[in-house]
């Protein structure tokens, strides 16, 4: 790592330890010409991850977009931001286990389906109601009663 004072290309790592719960590494360093310090951090490069839509296309995964739509299921529900934080990094973490860091919009949906079943029905029913293109009460009777039978 190069020294940012003085640019000497070769510096000396004089403390390590792990930052951010685990998911990075915080070095300090000494520079053997200037004897200035600083602190790096290293963390691990992503593959951009890709979600694959209904339609075929191909587009960046977007957590912002997965964050607001378990969100709008979940107002006014006694569901805290925690438990959202929660849900979007399991589906984050199952999605995306490939190495081609790819996953379907299908895929996504089904595992957002499974935790708000355990988390909150009446989310999960918001949730499906959009996910699964309800069109009708009856659409909204058949997944209430397939919900009691579980």
């Amino acid at each position: 790592m190069k020294c940012p004072s003085c640019g000497q290309p070769e510096t000396r790592v004089i403390n390590s330890r792990p930052a951010n719960g685990g998911e990075s590494i915080r070095r300090r360093r000494l520079c053997p010409k200037c004897q200035g310090r600083f602190t790096t951090f290293e963390t691990l490069e992503f593959v951009e991850q890709v979600v694959i839509k209904r339609d075929g296309r191909r587009v960046p995964y977007a957590r912002d977009r997965l964050l607001g739509g378990i969100t709008k299921a979940c107002r006014k529900r006694p569901v805290t931001a925690s438990q959202i934080e929660a849900i979007v990094s399991y589906i984050e973490k199952e999605a995306f286990r490939s190495p081609n860091q790819e996953a379907t919009t299908e895929q996504i949906g089904r595992l957002v389906l499974k935790r708000l079943k355990d988390v909150d029905q009446i989310a999960y029913v918001r949730f499906a109601s959009v996910y699964k293109k309800f069109t009708d009460l009856h659409d909204f009777n058949t997944e209430i009663k397939a919900l009691l039978k579980d």
